[in-house]
C-alpha cells in the first residue's frame, strides 16, 4: 500500500511537473526565439555571458538548501514528525534571504567590475546591476517551493514557474523592441528586468501559498527537532550540494567566459565569436532542452519519492522504478537525437531563422547522454550520493575547460562541444554504475540502447524520404510541426513493436500492477 503511495506520487508529481514544463519551454521559446529576432547572434551572446552569473547566485544562496528541504521534509512526512516540517523550511528561509541579500550588495556595487574584468565587455554592466535585485526573492522562493516538492505537492512550484516565465516574456516583449535603438546593453537590460519582475511575482505567489497551506496542514505542532539538531541536519546535506553547484557555476561562468576568447584565437572577430556562443547556448542548446521537459520533472520528482523510500526501506521498489526511468529516459533521449540529426537545417531556419544546423547534429549525437545526465542527478540525489555527484562535476567542468583552452583555438566550436561530449559519456558511466550497485538494478543493453537506436535509425531513414513532400504541402512551419508528429508517432509504434517498451512496462511506472 505504501509503495503505491510512492509509485502514484512519482507519477502525480512528474505528470504536473511535465505540464508545467511544456508550457514554460512553449513560452520560452516564443520568448527566445523575439529575443533572437530582435537581439540577433551577437545580443544572445550578451544574454547568455550573464546567465552564469545567475546560476552562480543561485548555487550560492539557495541551490543546496533547496534539494535538503525537499528531501528532509520528505523524510519527515514519511515519519509523520509534521512539525519539524516547518522548523526546517523557516531556517533554509533564513539563511538563503540572508545569503542573496549579501550577493545582491555585492554584485550591484561591483557590477562594472566584473563586466570588465570578467567579461571583457562593458555594455553588461546595467543587466548586471538589474539582475543582482532578483536574487533575494530567487533564494527564498526556491526554498519555499523545494519545500512543496518535499510534500510532492507540485502544482504550486508549477504554477510558480509559468508565472514567472510569463512575466518574462510579457517584459520583453514590452520593452526589448524599445530600448534596442538605445544599443545591445539597454536591450539586454530590458530581459534583465524581466527576470527581476518574474523572480519577485513568483516569490509572492509561492509565499501566499504557503501561507495558505499552513491552514489546511495541521503541521505546525511543536517540533521534535530542537533548531540546533535541524540545523544541523540542513547543513550536513546542503552543503556537499552547495559545494557542488558553486563548483559547478563558477567553472561554468569561466568556460563561458573564456569561449568567446578561445574562439577570438581560433580567428574570429570578438563579435562573430559572440555570435558564435550565442546560437550555441541561447538557440541551439535550449532547443534540444526542450524535448527533456519530462526528464527534468522526473528527476526533480524522484529525489522526495526516492528518499522517502530509502527512508521506509523499500530497496525492491527503488530497484524497479529506477530501472523503468532509465528505460524510457533512453527511449527519449535516442529518439530526440535521430529528430535533431535528421531536421538539423528546418529547425533552425524555421524557429530561429538561423543556421544553426551544424551545431544541431552534434548537439543531438549528445542527446542520449545529456537527457541521461538528467536523471541519473535526480536519482543520486535521491539516494544520498551528493559528494559523487560534486566529484563527477568537477571531472566534467575540467574535461571541458581543457579542450576549451587547447582544443578551441584549433579546431572552433567543434572542440567545445567534443570536449563536452567525453565528459558526459565518462560522467553517465560513472553515475550509471554507481547507481547500479547502490540499486541493484540490471542495465538491460537490448532494451535499453539496441532496440531504441534501430527504431530511431528506421524511423529517420523512412521520414527523410517523405519530408520533403510534407514541408511542400502543409509549408514550413505546420510541416514541421507535422514531420515532427509523425516521427513521434512512428519511433514510439517500433519502440512497442520491437518489445522495448511494452504496457507492462506502462503499468509498472503507473503503478497499477
Amino acid at each position: 500500500m505504501v509503495a503505491k503511495k510512492i509509485g502514484k506520487g512519482i507519477v502525480q508529481s512528474t505528470l504536473i511537473l511535465t505540464v508545467a514544463n511544456l508550457i514554460n519551454r512553449l513560452i520560452g521559446f516564443g520568448y527566445r526565439i523575439y529575443m533572437s529576432n530582435i537581439l540577433g547572434p551577437e545580443g544572445m551572446g550578451l544574454f547568455q555571458l550573464i546567465m552564469p552569473i545567475y546560476a552562480l547566485a543561485w548555487s550560492i544562496s539557495c541551490s543546496g538548501l533547496t534539494t535538503s528541504v525537499s528531501k528532509l521534509v520528505a523524510s519527515e512526512k514519511a515519519k509523520e514528525q509534521h512539525g519539524n516540517m516547518g522548523r526546517i523550511l523557516k531556517q533554509a528561509l533564513a539563511i538563503s534571504t540572508v545569503l542573496g541579500f549579501l550577493l545582491s550588495i555585492i554584485l550591484f556595487f561591483f557590477s562594472n567590475m566584473v563586466a570588465v574584468y570578467m567579461f571583457n565587455d562593458e555594455r553588461l554592466s546595467m543587466s548586471l546591476k538589474i539582475l543582482s535585485l532578483s536574487f533575494p526573492f530567487m533564494a527564498a522562493g526556491s526554498c519555499v517551493r523545494g519545500y512543496f516538492m518535499g510534500l510532492q505537492e507540485t502544482i504550486i512550484p508549477a504554477i510558480s514557474q509559468v508565472l514567472e516565465q510569463c512575466v518574462r516574456m510579457t517584459i520583453i516583449f514590452l520593452l526589448a523592441g524599445a530600448m534596442m535603438p538605445l544599443g545591445l546593453a539597454y536591450a539586454t537590460a530590458a530581459a534583465m528586468l524581466g527576470i527581476f519582475a518574474g523572480e519577485v511575482l513568483s516569490f509572492v505567489f509561492v509565499l501566499a501559498s504557503y501561507k495558505g497551506y499552513r491552514l489546511k496542514w495541521p503541521h505546525f505542532k511543536k517540533p521534535t527537532l530542537s533548531s540546533r539538531e535541524s540545523f544541523y541536519m540542513l547543513g550536513a546535506m546542503a552543503l556537499p550540494l552547495t559545494l557542488n553547484r558553486i563548483s559547478g557555476s563558477l567553472l561554468s561562468a569561466f568556460e563561458n567566459m573564456m569561449l568567446p576568447r578561445r574562439l577570438m584565437a581560433y580567428g574570429m572577430t570578438n563579435s562573430e565569436a559572440l555570435s558564435e556562443f550565442g546560437k550555441l547556448t541561447g538557440m541551439a542548446m535550449p532547443l534540444v532542452q526542450f524535448l527533456s521537459a519530462l526528464l527534468v520533472s522526473l528527476s526533480i520528482s524522484l529525489v522526495p519519492a526516492v528518499s522517502e523510500a530509502m527512508t521506509m526501506k523499500k530497496f525492491g521498489k527503488i530497484s524497479n522504478t529506477v530501472s523503468k526511468v532509465m528505460l524510457f529516459t533512453t527511449i527519449t533521449g535516442i529518439g530526440s537525437a535521430g529528430v535533431f540529426i535528421m531536421l538539423a537545417n528546418e529547425l533552425g531556419e524555421i524557429i530561429y531563422n538561423q543556421n544553426i544546423a551544424h551545431i544541431l547534429i552534434l548537439l543531438g549525437v549528445m542527446c542520449p547522454f545529456l537527457y541521461m545526465q538528467t536523471t541519473l542527478s535526480g536519482i543520486l540525489n535521491g539516494l544520498g550520493e551528493q559528494v559523487f555527484i560534486f566529484r563527477n562535476a568537477l571531472i566534467s567542468s575540467a574535461i571541458s575547460i581543457c579542450f576549451i583552452m587547447f582544443v578551441v583555438p584549433r579546431m572552433g566550436l567543434n572542440g567545445y562541444i567534443l570536449g563536452s561530449f567525453i565528459g558526459l559519456v565518462i560522467v553517465c558511466t560513472l553515475s550509471l554504475n554507481k547507481i547500479r550497485v547502490a540499486t541493484r538494478i540490471e542495465v538491460n543493453i537490448l532494451d535499453w540502447f539496441i532496440k531504441p537506436i534501430l527504431s530511431a535509425v528506421l524511423t529517420v531513414l523512412v521520414i527523410r524520404m517523405v519530408k520533403g513532400n510534407m514541408f511542400a504541402l502543409f509549408g514550413n512551419a505546420f510541416g514541421l510541426a507535422m514531420v515532427l508528429g509523425v516521427t513521434g508517432i512512428m519511433y514510439m509504434m517500433l519502440i512497442v513493436a520491437t518489445g522495448c517498451f511494452s504496457r507492462e512496462d506502462m503499468r509498472a511506472i503507473l503503478n497499477r500492477r
